[in-house]
This record gives structure tokens, sequence and C-alpha cells, in this order.
């Protein structure tokens, strides 16, 4: 992947793909499969770990469209696209949650052996948590940051939960922290991933969080931090500031500062804050990158540490500390076990007496080495709680993987031992009442009650493999010490008259249990189906023969959604048997996860429900013909059949659907086009036939077939850069060809392809582009435009977005997805909301926001980004997939 240049100002959030090195940006090359995984986990064949999907390149699936052409977009695109947004003039109509069932990811009758991650433990999830906070002034108070899905709050410790921030911005949540005055402060711009966040818009203030609701005006500042993520938010009580941890660096402000005004930047060494002389030894896209601070209790508010570092190895990066409460900055020189070379992502994590100090680290030299295992340089703690040490190392990968751990080398496999997602799973947090008491969360979660000379693994990655895991529940003697992976937050609670609690936010919802508590078990704050944070990639939908609808989605880390009316059944001939059996789909009220790991796209049988077709990653595709659904209590029969092409050169999330006239007739796109004439009844990836290539190095990232006319949109190289290419490939007109598209139309990813159905011969097609326009990108090619139209099969295109600057021109923000709906509407999911153009009445390039005219109303569909859109079987309802806020629909326009 190619980076081009960058300066102040610009946004860069960067996608790896893998196996690639960026020599100028010190990127590290990911090893493959269960080495570089963890986005989404799978039990296939007993092999756990091997099987587990490769992180990078879930994320790159999500941001390489959004950032093409050139990896960077200026500072203050998606703040602008959003206030054009609130003046767009508006297409009534409301907007209902699907998705409101509990998600019982270890439902009993949906375990297929060979699919399904049902049963390994996690329980109840919800989407990825990035932050949380606890109330310590109202009792059961809790507040969870959804990574896209806004903020939650809970009254009742957790057992129901309520959004408050829908309608801001950005639902990319990084950091949540409550204030003195009781306030709510809200950092937006989601910091896992260690690099930018284009999405961020800025910082928000709660008066009120207990009972109120987060709005546009309670921004705190101006736009410095617009399009920043802001990894942490760290209250100074004693010296009167609060510090923004972000991706340029450290922020303060003073508590009592009015709301306008801005922060200022006191920690910065690449560009000279805070400290002079440090060499930065990266570009600039990759300075200045901060994440963690911590406040040394005892010390007056005045003694600060920080973690600026990039994962992959810089020579800025290092621990920095102040003595004047962020005034001035010095760098560390940490002794004893911690290599000051060896400094990467971090987290600290001080005792409530301010007499330890932990630190838990990503080693940038072990992310750049070839097949390693893990990428954990260890868990430190500083006896004196002196940022200079010396430190004592506590924990290493191998001490983890042998506290009960199930990453364990002969449980997983070698390739995927705890702490190889350091630089994406960290969490720290010391007991308040114990400087002993020390919980650690990397993939796992691990605790310690003897200041890190044993640990126990007390929230496992899952129960597959070990010796006390089966299929038959009656044979099942795990324990309760196992939740979902992928550990991102700690908080504590201590009420007056309750016990203390733990509280841990990881990519499948909230776990608590007593800090007290030594016996297995968590108490799963998932379980009510209100934490709503799951981030959709696709949504399909079907009619039950008895009634209503199943609506299935493809999810990330949280394999495939199936959802049916409560007490819906199916009558299904399971193979060798001739009688029908009626199966109870949904007794309980609860959606069901039948294929496990990363979800991707869906396809649903409109006419059948129960026939979809889900992919685990990169066209790996799977087939069910009875919802999945496992008759017998250990698994069995297999419900799922693996039907994947086996293509060389798929996107992780890659394009597949049925032909809009032949419902017999599926197309599919990874390197090739590739048709399946089967369907329903297809046993095997030999059931399709190779049809085109796309070219070598190319991937599919769009495709639409109409009595078979197929229009496949491709990219080459996929990463941003200047590498970065785009096409269109059809077999319009009788033979496969690649067209020549004309010069002003944009270099971006091409996201969606939709042949209007009006059009007999399949010559008339949508195309929806990705990212931003050339307003938001310094370098060539971005282009105009975000739905481009033919109406010759491709021989010239006209850009149908509107007039520039007019209210109902189309925003320039991220679109993800084009339905034409019934009457000739044109529909268009994007990051920003749904948006409508009712071409017979208003005619084409006048655009309209599908909501309600007042845009913070309850009604409107919250702010999570859109991705995809499918119509109900009758053509009457439209279907939202939000990659943070379920599934939602409304009338069809």
């Amino acid at each position: 992947m190619g980076l081009s240049a960058w300066r102040p100002g610009r946004t860069l959030l960067v996608s790896l793909s893998l196996g690639t090195v960026i020599a100028t940006a010190s990127w590290a090359s990911f090893p493959t499969g269960a080495e570089a995984s963890g986005g989404g986990r799978i039990n296939t064949a007993g092999s756990a770990g091997d099987e587990s999907d490769d992180l990078m390149s879930a994320l790159s699936a999500y941001n390489d469209p959004r950032l093409s052409p050139d990896g960077a977009v200026t500072a203050g695109a998606y703040t602008a696209a959003w206030n054009h947004v609130t003046q767009m003039p508006v297409s009534s109509s409301t907007f209902a949650e699907v998705t409101t069932q509990p998600y019982n990811s270890d439902s009993l009758h949906y375990r297929d052996q060979s699919a399904s991650n049902s049963g390994g433990g996690a329980g109840y999830s919800a989407g990825r948590i990035a932050a949380l906070a606890v109330d310590p002034t109202h009792t059961g108070v809790l507040y969870a940051g959804g990574a896209d899905g806004g903020v939650f709050r809970s009254t009742d410790d957790g057992a129901t939960w309520t959004p408050i921030a829908d309608h801001l911005p950005a639902l990319s949540v990084g950091s949540l922290a409550l204030m003195p005055d009781g306030s709510l402060w809200l950092g937006t711009g989601e910091a896992t991933t260690a690099s930018d966040n284009y999405a961020g818009s800025g910082i928000y203030r709660l008066a009120n969080p207990a009972t109120g609701s987060f709005s546009s005006a309670n921004r705190v500042g101006g736009g410095e931090l617009d399009g920043s993520s802001i990894h942490e938010l760290r209250v100074d009580a004693q010296a009167g500031y609060v510090f923004a941890v972000t991706s340029h660096g450290v922020y303060r402000r003073t508590l009592t500062s009015s709301a306008s005004t801005a922060w200022t930047a006191v920690l910065a060494p690449c560009a000279g804050i805070g400290v002079a002389g440090v060499t930065c030894g990266v570009s600039s896209s990759f300075a200045d990158i901060a994440s963690d601070l911590a406040v040394q209790p005892g010390s007056g508010g005045l003694s600060l540490v920080a973690d600026v570092a990039w994962r992959s190895g810089a020579a800025y990066n290092g621990f920095y500390y102040s003595h004047d409460g962020g005034n001035t900055w010095a760098e560390a020189n940490p002794t004893g076990a911690i290599n000051p070379k060896e400094i990467g992502n971090a987290t600290f994590a001080y005792s409530a007496d301010g007499s330890r100090l932990y630190v838990v680290m990503e080693s940038p030299a072990l992310i750049n080495k070839a097949n390693a295992t893990t990428v954990l340089a260890g868990v430190f703690v500083s006896p004196s709680g002196n940022i200079n040490g010396p430190y004592n190392q506590i924990a290493t990968s191998s001490v983890l993987a042998n506290s009960g751990s199930a990453m364990k080398r002969t449980l997983i496999g070698p390739g995927y031992q705890p702490g190889i997602q350091a630089w994406y799973d960290q969490s720290l947090a010391v007991d308040p009442a114990d400087p002993n008491h020390v919980y650690l969360g990397l993939e796992e979660l691990y605790e310690s009650r003897d200041g890190g000379a044993s640990w126990q693994a007390v929230g496992r990655y899952w129960n597959f493999g070990l010796p006390c895991f089966s299929y038959t529940p009656s044979q099942n003697t795990c324990d309760g010490n196992v939740m979902h992976s992928d550990q991102h937050a700690l908080a504590f609670s201590a009420w007056p008259g309750h016990a203390p609690e733990v509280y841990a936010g990881n990519d499948g919802g909230i776990y608590a249990r007593p800090t007290t508590q030594t016996a297995p078990g968590w108490r799963n704050l998932n379980t009510s189906g209100t934490l709503r944070t799951l981030q959709y990639y696709s949504v399909g939908v079907g009619s039950l023969s008895s009634g209503g609808t199943a609506v299935w989605g493809g999810l990330q880390d949280n394999g495939v959604s199936f959802l049916s009316p409560k007490g819906s059944t199916y009558s299904y001939t399971y193979p060798g048997t001739t009688t029908p059996v009626t199966e109870q789909l949904n007794p309980a009220g609860e959606m069901s996860e039948p294929f496990g790991g990363d979800g991707g796209d869906q396809l649903v049988n409109p006419a059948n429900g129960c026939q979809s077709v889900g992919e685990y990653t990169n066209l790996a595709m799977s087939l069910t013909n009875n919802c999945g659904y496992t008759a017998n209590d250990d698994g069995t029969p297999a419900a799922i059949t693996s039907i994947a092409p086996g293509d060389p050169n798929a996107r992780f999330i890659a394009p597949f659907s049925a032909d809009t006239k032949d419902a017999g007739y599926w197309v599919a796109g990874g390197e090739y086009v590739w048709a399946d004439a089967k369907t329903w009844a297809s046993t095997s990836g030999a059931d399709w036939q190779q049809l085109a290539d796309s070219g070598a190095g190319h991937s599919i990232t769009a495709i639409s077939s109409q009595s078979h006319v197929i229009w496949a949109a491709w990219c080459g190289a996929c990463n941003p850069g200047s590498g970065f290419g785009r096409g269109i490939l059809t077999n319009y007109g009788g033979s496969w060809h690649q067209l020549a598209l004309p010069a002003d139309f944009p270099n971006r990813y091409i996201s969606g392809v939709t042949i209007d159905p009006a059009d007999a011969s399949g010559g008339t097609v949508y195309v929806t582009l990705s990212g931003f326009s050339r307003a938001w990108h310094e370098a060539p090619g971005a282009g105009y435009g975000h739905i481009w139209r033919t109406t010759d099969g491709g021989a010239t295109w006209t850009d149908v977005t509107g007039t520039s600057g007019a209210a109902d021109s189309f925003p320039d923000a991220p679109a993800n997805r084009t339905l034409i709906a019934p009457d000739g509407s044109l529909v268009v999911a994007t990051d920003l909301g749904v948006f409508v153009d009712h071409v017979k009445t208003d005619g084409l390039g006048h655009w309209k926001r599908l909501g309600l005219s007042d845009i913070t109303a309850t009604g409107n569909l919250p702010t999570a980004a859109a991705v995809y859109l499918v119509a109900s079987p009758d053509g009457k309802t439209l279907y939202v997939a939000t990659h943070g806020r379920g599934i939602w629909s409304t009338p069809m326009p």
C-alpha cells in the first residue's frame, strides 16, 4: 500500500492488507490465519485458533472504501457532510428498530459443528464496546460506548439499557469519562486500531447524564479535534484539568472553561510541543499517536505519565512524564525489565494510593516479526510508582497461556497466543480497594490477586477445544470463566450498600461480577437485548411459512444473526428421511447465531426465509435450507453446507446476490465472476461456474445480475494509496469487457452496482461510490459525486448527485448501497443515513433525507453508518443494516 504525502490538518486512517509492508510508515507485515486473527472467531473442524479470521483484513474491509483513493481525508469532511444533512429537505418516514430480541450466541439448536460458534460459552452478545463508565453518585447507573453505536445508559446495573446519543454527527466512541461535577464526557472516534479515525467529530459534555441525552449542542471545544480518534479522556480533578489522549497527541483544557474554549495541545513530541529534541522517525501520518495518560494519585494532580507511540515503531515512541500538570514534559528512561526500544501501544494503571504503576505493552519489534505468535511485550510493574522504574515483568504471553487460557498452544494452535492482538485488545485496571488486585484485558480477561505473581484466565476466549467441552450439554463440564473475546474496557463500581463489581467491555458486549468473587462465572449484561450495538455488514429477509419475516444479517465478530417471530415454526424433511418434521425456530423470542466468526454478505430466499447463504470471509460461502437449525442437542445433523467457490483474491466482505429476474441464478465476485445455477440445491463449491476474470490483483467489490446481464465493479490495488485502482466489468452486449470510464468518473471505491429493472436490456445502471469528494483530498483523482448513472451500457456516464451546494444535493459522505424502489425512486444508504430521490416527481439529482423533519426525534434512523438495503418480500418495507445500531425498517419510500 502506498501513502501520499500528509500534512497537518489532514485526517488519515490507515488500512493494512494482509502481508503488506509500508516502509515509510514502519507498518508490520501481519501473519495469516490465526496468527493475525480475532476479528472473527469460528470453530471449524476442531481447529479453533487456526480458523480464526484476520482482524486487519476486517478493519481494512470497512476502512478502505471510505479512504480511497489516497488514504487521507482533510479534517472537517465528516462535520461538513453532517451540517449539509441537517439542512436537506425531508421525505417523511418513521424508522422502527428490528433487531430488538436478545442475541443468544449460544442457542441450543443452532450449533452446526462445522459452522457455528454456538455452545462456545459467550452467551448473549452485543456489538463491540469501546468504553465504560460507572456513575459514582447514582446507584446502578452505568454508561457504555459502542464502537460504532453511540452511548447507552443503564439505571439498573446493566439489566436494561437506553441509547442516549443516537443523533450525534458521529456514533463512533473512543472514550467516556465522568467528571467531578457529575457530567459525562464523550470522546468520539474509536481508537482501538491505534491509528486515526476520520469519523470522530470531537468531544461532547452531557451535564445530566443520569436522565439526559447527548446533542450536537453539547460539543466541547472548536474544530481542533474534528477527525481525531480520542483514545482516552482523563480527569485531573486536583489540578482542575481534563486531558484528551488523541491520535494527534495529548490535549488539555480546564474543567471550568466555557464550552467554546478550544482544546490546547500540550504533548506532541514530533511537533515539538511539550518536549523538545525528540526525533520523530516516521511520516507525519503516524506521528504523535497517544494511547494513554494517567494521573498519579497522591501527587496533587501534578504528576502525569503518557504513552505516545506508533504501534509499528517510531523514534518518538516512549513514555513521557510531567510534574507540573502537563505544562512541561520529559521523555522517561524506563529501567529494569522494560526495554525503551520496545515501547509501543501501552496502557497504564496506578494503584489507588499511587504506590504502584502497572503497564501492559505491545511490542513494535514483534509486530514487525514474520510469523510472530504474539505481539505482547509483556505486563510490568514499577513497585515505586515511578515512570522510570525500575520495572519488574509480571506476565508474558507464555505465563498467560498457562493460566487456564483457551489460547494455550495445545488447545488453540501454535500461531495464536495471548497478546497476538495487543495492538487492538488492551485494557488494564487495579482494584481501588487492593493494589495487588489487577485485571488485564487482551483477547481474554486475566486476573491477579498477588500483584502479578500469578494469573488466572477468568474470561476465556471460548470453550471449544478444552477437555471440559462437549457438544452434548449433559457432558459439557466447562466452568463459567468464559466470555466473548477481545477486551477493550474495564471499570469498577463502589456504590454504598452494594458489593463492588468489575465491568468488562469487549467485542461481544459487557460482563460483570463482584471484585471479591473467586468462583467461576460472570453476569452477562447483554441478556435483555437492549444494549443494541451490533455491527452489521448486511441484511437479508424472507417470508416464513408459519407467518412473519425471517431477518438475517452478517456481523463484525458476531457471526450471522437469525431473527424470526417468537413461536415461529418450520417444516423440514431431513436428508435420508421422508417425513417432514416441524421445528420450533424461536420458542424464547431470541435471535440466534447459526453461522459463527465474522459475517459478511447475506442472501435470503424472499419466498422461504429459512433458505439463506452466509459468508464467513473472503467468499467462504455456506448454505442452509432449514434456518441453520440443528435438531439434536449436540449440534447434529449438520444444517449448513459449504459452497465456497475457492476464489484466490476475494475481498474480506465479498459480494454475491441472486439475479433480479431469475431467482434460479446466483452471481458472486472475487477476482473472478462466478455463477451458480443450482442455487438452493447446491452441495459444494463445485456448483459455481467461473465466467470472467476481473484481472490479476483485482477484487470485485460489487456485483449485480439481471436476466444474466452482469455488472461487476472491482478494485486493485484496493488499499488507498498511489496504487489504488477501480473499474467495471460487464457482459452487457453479449461479451465480457472492461469499461473505459471517463476522466471525470471518480477514482474511488465502488461500493454498489444496481441495474435499473425498468430497462430490460440491463444497460441502465447506477454506481454507488464510497469515500469523500475531491474537496476533501489533496491528491488528485477523488472526483465529485457519489451516484453515477449510465443508460447505454457504460458508454457514457452522468453524475446524479445534484447541484453542488444545493440543499437537495446528495451529501458528500461515503455511500454504500443503492436500491431502486418499486416506483423508480432511488434509495441510498450512507454513513450519515438514508437518502431518497423521488425521480418521477422530483427528477434526477434532487435528494431528500429519509426520516422525520426533526433530525433528533425518535423515529429517525440513528447516525451509525447505514451499510446495506433490502426490500421486504412484498416490496412494501425497506430494511436497513447499520454498522453499530442493528437493523431497522421503514415503509418503502
